[in-house]
C-alpha cells in the first residue's frame, strides 16, 4: 500500500462516493484510503489519511468545492482532480477550479451516473496518475475571478475583492511587432496549460503575431476558455473556425472535440478545423496542429510546448525546427507535468527551455530580431 497513490474521494453524493471508491480500488497502483460527504469531513480525512490526490465535487453541503480547494491550495496543497457535474454544465467554474490549482477535471454523466462514471473509468485514473506526478504550488490568496467588470467582484469566501489586476505591460514595444507581420506563434499544451496560455497571452500587445493554440480540452469548454482569455488580453482571443484568416493581433484555439490546422489561400493563412479522427488519442491533438505549421509556416513558425503529459506534438514540433521554426520548451520547474516538453527536447525539437515567466518576452524578441532582419 505503500507504494499505492492514495485517494481521498470528496462528494455529497454515496453513490458517487461507492463508484469512485471501486473504481479506484480495482487499480492495481492505486487505494482510496478515505471517502467523505462534504469539505469538513474532508478536512479530518486528509489530515489524517496525507492523501497523494483528490477528487472532489463542486456542489456540496457546509461548504462549497471551490471554497474547499482554494483553502487547501493555500494551506496545504495537495494534487485535485474535479470530478462533478457542473464541470460540464458550468465550464467557468471548471476554469476557476484550474486557476485555484487544480490539476485536471472529469465531467460527471447528468444521468445515468454508474454506467457513465464505469464508462469514464479509464480517464478517472488516468488523470488520477498525472495528478499524483504533478507539481501543485500553494496559493498565496485567492485570486479574484478573472473576467469580472466594474470596480469589484464578489471572492468566493464572499468578501469584496479588488476587481483583476491590470495585465503586465507588453514584453517588447509594439512598433517591433509591426516588423515581422508573417510570423505565428504555435503552442501546444495539456494538463497544466490553461493557466500557462493565459499567462503568455496576458503579455502579448494588441499588434503581436497571430497565435494558434492547441490545448487538450474537451468539447464544450474551449469557448468559455476563450471569452476568459479574450477578456484579459490585449489581442482578441476566439475558438477557431473553419476557413477564417490567420491574423496578428489574434489568438485561435482549437475548438474541444475536433481537429484544428492551418493552411495556406493564396497570401493568406487560415484555419481548418475538421473532424477528423484523434491523434495521439487526442483530438485537438497538438501533433495536427504542429504538423501543418510545419509544411504551412516553415521558417515563419515560432513553436512553443508547455506543461502536459505524454508526447502528442513532439515528432510534429521536429518537423517544425527541420523547416525552420524557432521552438521553444517550458522549464521543469515551471511545469505542472514535465511530460510534452519533455518529450520534445528528447525529440531534438527545440532551441531553448525556459521558465514559463520569461517565455513571451523570449518569443517577442524573437519576432522583433526577425522583423530588423527583414527590414535590413
Amino acid at each position: 500500500m505503500t507504494n499505492k497513490i492514495k485517494v481521498v474521494v470528496v462528494d455529497d453524493s454515496a453513490l458517487v462516493r461507492s463508484l469512485l471508491t471501486e473504481i479506484i480500488n480495482k487499480q492495481p497502483d492505486m487505494v482510496c484510503v478515505g471517502a467523505a460527504s462534504d469539505p469538513l469531513m474532508a478536512r479530518e480525512i486528509i489530515r489524517e489519511r496525507d492523501p497523494d490526490v483528490i477528487t472532489l465535487d463542486v456542489e456540496m453541503p457546509k461548504m462549497d468545492g471551490l471554497e474547499f480547494l482554494s483553502r487547501l491550495m493555500r494551506l496545504r496543497p495537495t494534487p485535485v482532480v474535479m470530478v462533478s457535474t457542473l464541470t460540464e454544465q458550468g465550464a467557468e467554474t471548471t476554469l476557476r477550479a484550474l486557476e485555484l490549482g487544480a490539476v485536471d477535471f472529469v465531467a460527471k454523466p447528468r444521468i445515468g451516473v454508474a454506467s457513465g462514471l464505469q464508462q469514464l473509468a479509464d480517464d478517472i485514473v488516468e488523470k488520477i496518475r498525472i495528478a499524483a506526478r504533478a507539481r501543485v504550488r500553494r496559493l498565496s490568496a485567492a485570486p479574484a475571478p478573472t473576467g469580472a467588470s466594474g470596480p469589484a467582484v464578489r471572492g468566493i469566501t464572499g468578501h469584496t475583492a479588488s476587481s483583476p489586476p491590470a495585465a503586465p505591460a507588453p514584453a517588447t514595444a509594439p512598433s517591433a511587432m509591426r516588423l515581422s507581420t508573417e510570423k505565428v506563434i504555435c503552442i501546444g499544451a495539456s494538463t497544466g496549460g490553461t493557466e500557462a496560455i493565459k499567462e503568455i497571452l496576458m503579455e502579448f500587445p494588441p499588434d503581436a503575431p497571430a497565435v494558434v493554440i492547441t490545448q487538450h480540452m474537451p468539447p464544450g469548454f474551449t469557448a468559455s476558455f476563450a471569452a476568459r482569455l479574450d477578456s484579459l488580453c490585449r489581442i482578441r482571443v476566439a475558438e477557431a473556425r473553419d476557413g477564417e484568416r490567420i491574423l496578428p493581433g489574434h489568438a485561435y484555439i482549437a475548438p474541444g472535440g475536433k481537429q484544428f490546422s492551418i493552411a495556406r489561400s493564396g497570401a493568406n493563412y487560415v484555419a481548418v478545423v475538421d473532424d477528423s479522427p484523434p491523434v495521439n488519442r487526442h483530438k485537438p491533438s497538438v501533433e495536427v496542429l504542429f504538423r501543418s505549421c510545419a509544411r504551412v509556416l516553415g521558417p515563419n513558425a515560432i513553436g512553443v510546448m508547455l506543461t502536459g503529459m505524454g508526447a502528442d506534438g513532439a515528432k510534429a514540433m521536429k518537423e517544425m525546427r527541420d523547416a525552420g521554426a524557432y521552438n521553444i520548451a517550458q522549464d521543469e520547474a515551471s511545469c505542472v507535468v514535465f511530460g510534452m516538453p519533455k518529450m520534445a527536447i528528447q525529440a531534438g525539437a527545440v532551441h531553448e527551455v525556459l521558465p514559463l515567466k520569461q517565455i513571451a518576452r523570449a518569443i517577442m524578441e524573437r519576432v522583433a530580431a526577425a522583423g530588423v532582419r527583414h527590414r535590413i
